[in-house]
Order: structure tokens, then sequence, then C-alpha cells
């Protein structure tokens, strides 16, 4: 993806093996997606590593220095071509955790709402609970 007009893909590492069943798919994918996925992004720097007895995987090297590799054993061409271009369109930011979903600049007075039973359990046990005896003979009369 572009930031400000700059691809942040820097380099895309291919690495595969010549002999194993799971880069079947990959060998595939350098013949026939690749050339044309050069041609498209004059920008990026495509490198072919052949890595034997290992699984194959697509390395992205981005601008910011992070990296991100995604395995692409037994997968088919199109899907590593789907690959490829998730590494070409993403940022290479790491992804950063929320400490809660909810973000507000006025907590609530109540708490947070949650889904957990244990939490709910434990307000309920605190409340008193009120009893009412209801007859089943008075409801039918």
């Amino acid at each position: 993806m572009a930031l400000r007009g700059v691809w942040q893909l820097q380099k895309l590492v291919v690495n595969y093996c010549d002999w194993g069943g799971s880069s079947k798919g990959i060998r595939a994918f350098m013949a026939s997606h690749l050339p044309a996925f050069k041609e498209k992004n004059p920008q990026l720097e495509v490198v072919t590593e052949l890595v034997r007895g290992q699984h194959p995987n697509l390395k992205g090297i981005y601008k910011n220095h992070n990296e991100r590799v995604v395995c692409v054993r037994n997968l088919a061409p199109e899907d590593i071509m789907l690959q490829a271009s998730r590494l070409r369109c993403s940022l290479g930011r790491k992804v950063v955790k929320l400490r809660t979903r909810h973000v507000t600049k006025r907590p609530s007075v109540q708490g947070t709402w949650t889904t957990e039973l244990k939490m709910n359990f434990v307000l309920l046990l605190d409340l008193p609970f009120l009893v009412v005896k209801v007859s089943l003979c008075s409801c039918f009369d």
C-alpha cells in the first residue's frame, strides 16, 4: 500500500525448494504469475532463493525495517498470487492490540460491560434476591 504516494514494500523474497512436493504450487507460480507480477510492480525488488528441504514461503521486507513471512506450503498459484498482493498492499506495521475494545474519554460509572459469565455471576451474588410465591391453581381459575 502506498503511504503518501510511496509503496512500503521494498523487497519480496520468494523461498522455494526445487524437489519438495509442497513447493509444486510456488514453482508453477514462478513460471506463470511471477513475471507479470514483476512487470506490474517496477518499484518492487523481487528475489527468488532456492532453499532445499524447506517449505516455501514469501517474505516481505518493508521500508520501516519490518518483515512479514507467509507460508505458502501446498497452495495453488492463484492463492500464492493473492498472498503476494496482500504483502504488497500492507503497510508492514506491527499489529497493535488495544487494551480494551471500548475506548472513551469518560468511562461509565457502572463499569464496562462484559460477556464473561464468571463476572456476571459475581455481580449477581452481591445482590439480595427477592422470593415471590406463585400458586399454579390461582393462575388457571
